[in-house]
């Protein structure tokens, strides 16, 4: 069988693609492989198919072939009267009764069919109508293991979240082994609450439990409507780059005085938040800012960002806060995916302080809250947990106040019994050590005793030996010194009578060569000879001058008159003997 191809807009090319639709870009058309059922495809397969395959629906000839083991051919004899054909005047005119049931003579009760009949039919025409699997979109609402079978309760849902279809499904403990373990190693996740599947699925009716799905297959390229997969790829891109788990290594605040609040305004689970953290707020235990952001459409990511970097930026001017919370109410899966964004879990991955969610519901889980230091499932329970985490601690804080006191006054009654003990035992000692001194004393006074008679006659040994000593050294001194002075006295008397000698003879010469000499020799050499002009007397000393006396000056080579003045400084004359005039 070949494939066939499809006539599909551009606008249902995602849907077509969903229900296992392949592109084929040689014809650039979109088909369905081989051995797939084309009624999932019916609303774009070409017009000479389509009729083709509509001589009779499935559900139309299961009909036909069910209604005859339906209904029993008595019972359609009698039910089968015609409603709009009016009675004969041979028949009587039916009555029916406000239940529906006939009343009146003549006419009798339908016989009917059991309810085990009529669900065998629908069973069988079930099972005709869907004779293989079909490949279908669901979401997951619950998934539970029992004995190796996967029970699980699917749903369908619109825009807004609400429910447009549910079913019971299962997958039988021989196809779990083998789809369970392709499935999580190809997408990294679990079957669970709130993910969305692309599965094989074969319609089974059974008479004893009703309607569900039976699933042999499921397509792991199309997990969560590709908000899984798209997930998982931010997730190991944040392990690459070493940001995934570092919200997980920032120490834990020890307690909580301050926090970030980033919510969507107005929300619901913003407003069962808030109604426990004003009351924190209100009593000084906490302080709480808000910064309110848009979580889902186009651009919430990025603002949520902004709004996160400008409210950090506006506290850290005033006081750092001790923890970020990330909080919203539930919602639709799609609604949620909004913040499986890969900026956005950076960009709290790189948070120097320590991340707190509560995003949805307990089903619920998105990036940040897998990145976040603590995830709470509500909002609800992040106030719950904060206030715990607040209560801790005040009564560690009380526990340890009451700890040291209990302590502090163990300590002051032991130091004081320890105290009284040294006190004793000072006591005790001091008065052994006072006996023991008067015991020693008389014992020490006598040694003192002997000792000092000991030192003095050492002391009266070493002076006699030191007077011995001095003694010899002086008879010894006073020798060389006798011996020292005879000499000097020989050499000074040698000395002095040459010395004289000399002087003798310097003043015998010096004494004929005076006599040798008169005063014209003198005069010549450069002497003159002052005498008084009236008298002749010759003067010796500047002082016998008076002013305007009238001098007489001899020369070697004559004589001249002079006059005494007054000199201009009279303290300068000097009239001593060794400076005549």
């Amino acid at each position: 069988m070949s494939a066939t191809y499809l006539q599909v807009p551009f606008r249902d090319k995602d849907s077509a693609k969903a229900l296992g639709a392949r592109w084929d870009p040689g014809q650039r058309q979109w088909y369905v492989p081989a051995g797939r059922e084309l009624a999932p495809f019916a609303a774009w397969l070409p017009a000479d198919l389509l009729e083709a395959s509509q001589p009779l629906s499935p559900g139309c000839a299961a009909v036909a072939v069910a209604a005859p083991a339906l209904i029993p051919s008595a019972a359609a004899d009698e039910l089968a009267v015609p409603a709009s054909r009016p009675p004969t005047a041979s028949e009587p005119a039916a009555a029916y009764s406000s239940s529906g049931s006939p009343v009146g003579p003549g006419l009798q009760r339908p016989s009917g069919i059991s309810l085990s009949q009529l669900l065998a039919g629908v069973s069988r025409l079930v099972a005709q109508s869907f004779p293989a699997a079909i490949w279908t979109l669901v979401e997951v609402l619950d998934a539970r293991l029992r004995n190796g079978h996967v029970y699980l309760e699917l749903s369908e849902r619109d825009a807004s979240g609400q429910v447009l279809a549910k079913a019971n499904a299962m997958i039988w403990a021989s196809n779990a082994s083998r789809i369970l373990p392709e499935f999580e190693q190809a997408t990294g996740a679990t079957l669970g609450p709130g993910i969305k599947l692309l599965v094989r699925a074969r319609p089974v009716f059974k008479p004893q439990y009703g309607f569900s799905l039976e699933l042999d297959a499921i397509d792991s390229g199309y997990t969560l409507g590709d908000l899984e997969a798209r997930k998982r790829e931010i997730r190991e891109r944040l392990q690459r780059e070493g940001l995934y788990a570092r919200q997980k290594q920032l120490a834990p605040p020890w307690d909580y005085r301050q926090l970030l609040v980033i919510a969507p305004e107005g929300g619901a689970g913003l407003g069962d938040f808030q109604a426990e953290a004003a009351r924190l707020q209100r009593h000084g235990v906490c302080r709480f800012d808000y910064a309110y952001s848009r979580f889902q459409g186009e651009g919430a990511p990025a603002e949520i960002r902004r709004v996160l970097l400008a409210a950090l930026q506006r506290l850290g001017q005033g006081g750092r806060p001790d923890a970020v919370v990330i909080i919203r109410g539930g919602g639709a899966v799609n609604d949620l995916a909004w913040l499986n964004d890969y900026e956005l879990a950076r960009s709290c991955c790189e948070l120097e302080l320590p991340l707190l969610t509560g995003i949805g519901h307990e089903r619920d889980s998105t990036l940040l809250d897998e990145v976040a230091q603590q995830r709470f499932d509500t909002p609800s329970k992040v106030i719950a947990g904060i206030e715990q985490q607040i209560v801790r601690r005040t009564a560690e804080a009380r526990a340890h106040f009451e700890a040291i006191a209990r302590l502090g006054q163990r300590c002051i009654a032991l130091a004081r019994s320890e105290a009284q003990q040294t006190e004793a035992q000072v006591r005790l000692l001091a008065q052994r050590q006072l006996d023991a001194a008067r015991y020693r004393v008389p014992a020490a006074w006598s040694e003192v005793q002997r000792q000092a008679r000991r030192v003095l006659r050492q002391a009266r040994e070493q002076s006699r030996l030191r007077l011995q000593q001095l003694g010899e050294r002086a008879v010894a001194m006073t020798r060389r010194a006798s011996d020292s002075s005879a000499q000097a006295m020989q050499q000074v008397d040698g000395g002095s009578r040459q010395a004289l000698r000399q002087a003798g003879e310097s003043s015998r010469a010096l004494m004929r060569e005076i006599a040798g000499q008169g005063p014209d020799k003198t005069l010549a050499r450069g002497f003159a000879i002052v005498r008084d002009a009236g008298s002749g007397q010759v003067l010796q000393r500047a002082a016998e001058l008076k002013p305007g006396q009238a001098l007489q000056i001899q020369f070697h080579d004559g004589q001249r008159l002079a006059q005494a003045s007054v000199p201009a400084d009279p303290g300068a004359i000097d009239d001593s003997p060794e400076n005549p005039a």
